[in-house]
């Protein structure tokens, strides 16, 4: 390329890049502003009843302050990107103005603070909530290093500090005023600083450290942590009032007594800001969403809208019994299998048309089960017991399948002398331990993965590798004669495997490891939620010890064993592992609604080997043995010719 072009094209990029970084950053900028002036509407929606009264002025410091911060507030939504939103905002800033200098009644501006901040935000949406949950033991930690000197170590204003201080700190322990304040507010003071009070900016510290203070410091006004829990996992309310963080850091405990009632409100901001992580945790709350599905369902039905119904009834499974799945395995894996089948019975009737009575009662029969589980899943069923069985179970579970493969495939590399391909295999199954790391990152940090998109991971990944496996098994098997092995070493013999087979290699690795990885993820996140974490580490580091023992002795044996008899058995185990991912594959598409359930009366159920009592699973299953039965005998038969061929 000629120099001009060249440069030409670097500053072609670099204006490119340019106008995206610059649009990015003026982004961020309106966000920050846009929250300083949602902090201020919140700090005069506060503070405003402790500056007036009876239309008089109390306090004349904080009377200037709540003058201030409403000019402030104009200015501040003047300078705003321009909106189609922005003069009315600038409209009601000027009516919150008018209000104050007229010393109107602290309820009457309160409410007009509080309607500009919700209005500031639809106009201009921005984060009001962390990335994770706030942790309080962190949150603790900081507040004794940076807040306590003045504040006090309880929180209720009474510092070493505290003396002299015009006006005082803020008492953290006074309820009245901490229910008119949500935890955004005070991650905004914490960040920002008050001008005009002792309160600097702590800016300096990483956003997390921020707001796990602003959880311990609004935690000091609400202690009543048992009860809170009790309404958490009792009243379907709380869950619909508080279903994410967003909610958890911007709604006040006033605004949420509205809803509950002041003491069920009180009760639950003591426990939720002292374990954050419940908002994440898969509870017996979560089937109030299946709950609430699978009786939109049956109104549908009721009505005479099939569609609607299987549309609804499917949502049932995946959005409300699905992300609870996993911690219901790990607890009592039956019950979780009489739920799985009763959801698809009760499926199955709409698609049929079956009697509206008929249905209504195995919606009932769902309802019922579903009792059972909430039991289940209570808090009080957790014991480190039943979290270390279920992680060590999980992942010897899980790991079994992937193990058996790769140790097939190194065993047949050792006895083919073909070491050089060896690292293609080692590297298909750390890669897929690599992503299954990556997988967590993104499923904790970024996105929740939906019970739709796991089971088409689970269905189509399953699927793929009994395709593979078929086709592999029946290649070993026509390698278990002692001619045919010969013959296949001649040929190979002095040179290397192909590039080609040594990365399908490579792939199968990764796939067969990554599959079961992604369901141990799911998995070990819903026990993490719930259980010990040391339990579940010493779950599965037992398990990690006993997958090493087997892969330990069947290589060693695999050495000593004959070529024919190796084949023999390495084709009839991958056989085995290719029928049973054909069914789970089956079975995961179903569960996702892209295959139709046909039940098969009085059939077993046996989700491990990839069985269920339906016939589209047993179909596949029945398709992949007639695959390799056909391979098997043209093995055969090959096998004789040779025997019998002239001149041996």
């Amino acid at each position: 390329m000629p120099p001009a072009r060249r440069f030409l094209s670097l500053l072609i990029a670099l204006a490119a890049i340019c106008g995206l970084v610059v649009p990015t950053a003026q982004a961020r900028t309106d966000a920050g502003e846009v929250q300083t002036i949602w902090r201020l509407l919140d700090y005069v929606a506060v503070d405003y009843g402790g500056a007036v009264s009876n239309g008089a002025v109390t306090s004349t410091v904080e009377y200037a302050e709540m003058t201030e911060f409403s000019a402030t507030v104009r200015k501040g939504i003047e300078a705003l990107p321009v909106s189609p939103a922005r003069a009315r905002l600038v409209s009601e800033a000027g009516q919150l103005q008018t209000a104050i200098a007229s010393k109107a009644d602290p309820g009457k501006v309160a409410g007009q603070a509080r309607g500009l901040a919700a209005d500031l935000l639809a106009a201009y949406p921005v984060p009001l909530a962390p990335r994770n949950a706030p942790d309080p033991r962190r949150g603790a930690q900081v507040y004794l290093e940076n807040c306590a000197s003045c504040h006090g170590a309880r929180g209720d204003g009474n510092g070493p500090q505290a003396k002299g201080l015009d006006p005082a700190p803020i008492d953290f322990t006074d309820a009245g005023r901490a229910r008119k304040r949500s935890l955004f507010a005070l991650y905004q003071v914490i960040g920002q600083g008050l001008e005009g009070t002792s309160m600097p900016s702590f800016a300096h510290l990483p956003s997390d450290d921020r707001w796990a203070v602003a959880a311990y410091a609004g935690g000091f006004a609400f202690r009543d942590v048992a009860a809170g829990r009790r309404v958490w996992n009792q009243t379907p309310a709380a869950r619909e009032l508080v279903p994410d963080l967003q909610a958890f850091t911007s709604l006040s405990p006033e605004v949420l007594g509205r809803g509950l009632g002041s003491e069920q409100a009180d009760a639950l901001t003591a426990y939720l800001r002292s374990d954050p992580q419940a908002l994440t945790t898969a509870s017996p709350a979560t089937l109030a969403v299946a709950r609430d599905k699978l009786a939109q369902s049956l109104a549908a039905y009721r009505k005479g809208n099939r569609s609607e119904a299987e549309r609804l009834a499917l949502s049932a499974y995946l959005d409300g019994f699905e992300p609870i799945e996993p911690i219901l395995t790990t607890r009592d894996s039956a019950l979780m299998a009489q739920i799985e089948s009763a959801m698809s019975d009760y499926r199955v009737s709409i698609a049929r048309g079956v009697p509206v009575d008929a249905v209504a009662g195995k919606a009932a029969a769902v309802e019922t089960l579903f009792a059972d589980a909430e039991a289940a899943l209570s808090p009080d069923a957790a014991s480190d017991a039943s979290t270390f069985v279920g992680a060590l179970t999980i992942l010897l579970r899980e790991g079994l399948e992937a193990l058996l493969i790769i140790v097939a495939m190194i065993a047949f590399l050792r006895k083919a002398e073909r070491p050089e391909v060896l690292p293609y295999v080692h590297g298909g199954w750390i890669a897929a331990l690599t992503a299954g790391g990556a997988t967590w990152a993104v499923a904790t940090y970024a996105i929740s993965i939906s019970g739709a998109n796991r089971e088409l991971t689970e269905g189509f990944g399953s699927l793929f590798a009994a395709v593979v496996l078929v086709w592999v098994g029946i290649w070993m098997h026509g390698k278990s004669h002692a001619e045919s092995w010969q013959r296949y070493i001649r040929e190979a013999m002095g040179k290397a495997l192909s590039r080609r087979s040594a990365w399908f290699l490579f792939g199968l690795a990764f796939l067969v490891v990554y599959r079961e990885v992604f369901e141990t993820i799911l998995f070990f996140a819903a026990l993490a939620a719930q259980g010990s974490r040391s339990a579940i580490a010493a779950g599965a580091g037992t398990a990690v010890v006993i997958l090493a023992a087997i892969a330990w002795v069947m290589l060693r044996y695999s050495r000593v064993l004959p070529i024919g008899r190796f084949f023999a058995y390495s084709s009839s185990l991958i056989a085995i592992l290719a029928v049973v991912l054909a069914g789970k594959g089956a079975g995961a598409l179903q569960e996702a609604g892209l295959l139709g359930i046909t039940p098969l009366a009085h059939f077993p159920r046996f989700p491990a080997m990839g069985i269920f009592p339906s016939l589209e699973p047993l179909l596949l299953q029945l398709l992949a043995l007639a695959i390799l039965w056909i391979g098997y005998r043209y093995n055969s038969r090959q096998h004789r010719r040779i025997e019998t061929a002239p001149g041996r």
